[in-house]
């Protein structure tokens, strides 16, 4: 279609549905000749076709438009027949949303390219890259998101509420990226933040930098789900990053029956023991945490040093793995991720 002033949005919405049907789409105004598609020279009503191209009427914000189909079979007539409810709803999805419940729709994926790009133009969004932080709030939700707001130093940074018990915020890169190296650093701030204000203790998960705005709902779902393997793996701390928990999630898309496979392969009933044993468990991890450093899990647990090297005498006794070593550090960590996924 071509590049008209005022058109990109269709021009957008034209490249989803080639995308969506798999079949080569475009559109120009009436009484108009599109120097790139096929053009109908004469007058229809509803849908014709030229022996090679199928053309269809629609309306898009009060505009008389055709559309082209390349071909001109039962196929091509039918989405003829569909398309033009389909486009004319672009223009009126998204008409009557609040900016928050615009925002969310995109959050959830519900929003087209389209539709994200006229949520960009509406509320001046640019390019700049954002991340999504999901926050788990057990109350005084209205204080929290008041907050949160306060906090952003960015105008283009928007909070949106989720349900009654979670939300989100939407941070654009700003002026004040340089105060934080990270994502997981402003979100330690900002769960900081909230405990010394509200007295609450909101757990956060964190999303990637995304490079803009279409592709936050991958942000968000990063988010969400660092904070759902947090409940999962009663992981300590509020903040929580969607890259603690890859290898959850590279194991979590294996079919639950080979999951129970690997785990017969790889444990005995001494093992089972250990990792249905809930202080040994969190006594491991805990390790595992103190980067396989003695002192400082003993510390951390307030247990004595001779208690702990039994734990981990006994975890070696039964597993077969040392976990004071790396390799088998990391090993026991890939059997009580399958451990916690069968008993989900």
């Amino acid at each position: 279609m071509a590049e008209e002033k005022g058109m990109t949005e269709l021009d957008r919405i034209a490249e989803e549905i080639t995308a969506l049907l798999k079949e080569e789409f475009g559109c120009y105004r009436e009484n108009s000749r599109s120097g790139v598609l096929p053009s109908c020279d004469r007058q229809f009503e509803g849908v014709t076709d030229d022996g090679n191209n199928t053309f269809f009427r629609f309306l898009y914000k009060n505009i008389g438009y055709i559309g082209v189909l390349k071909g001109t079979g039962a196929v091509q007539r039918n989405y003829a027949a569909l398309l033009p409810a389909y486009i004319e709803s672009f223009a009126e999805k998204e008409a009557d949303l609040s900016k928050t419940e615009y925002l969310k729709r995109i959050l959830l994926g519900e929003c087209s390219s389209a539709g994200i790009y006229k949520y960009m133009t509406k509320f001046s969004v640019g390019k700049a890259s954002c991340f999504a932080l999901a926050l788990y709030v057990p109350r005084l939700m209205e204080e929290v998101i008041s907050l949160v707001a306060q906090y952003g130093g960015n105008s283009l940074d928007t909070v949106v509420t989720v349900d009654e018990r979670n939300c989100v915020l939407v941070k654009f890169a700003g002026e004040e990226e340089s105060e934080y190296q990270s994502p997981t650093d402003y979100a330690e701030f900002l769960a900081q933040s909230l405990k010394e204000e509200l007295g609450l203790d909101v757990k956060v998960g964190v999303g990637s930098t995304v490079k803009g705005l279409k592709d936050i709902a991958l942000s968000y779902s990063q988010a969400a789900g660092a904070l759902r393997y947090a409940g999962v793996f009663a992981s300590k701390g509020n903040v929580h990053s969607y890259k603690e928990y890859m290898l959850v999630k590279m194991l979590e898309d294996v079919p639950e029956s080979k999951l129970a496979e690997y785990l017969g392969e790889l444990t005995d009933e001494n093992a089972k023991e250990i990792f249905e044993d809930e202080e040994m468990v969190n006594t491991a991890e805990e390790f595992l945490q103190s980067s396989l450093n003695v002192s400082e899990t003993s510390r951390n647990l307030y247990m004595h040093r001779n208690t702990l090297l039994y734990r981990l005498d006994k975890i070696e006794k039964a597993t077969g793995l040392n976990i004071r070593q790396f390799p088998d550090a990391v090993s026991f960590r890939v059997l009580t991720v399958l451990y916690k996924l069968l008993e989900k």
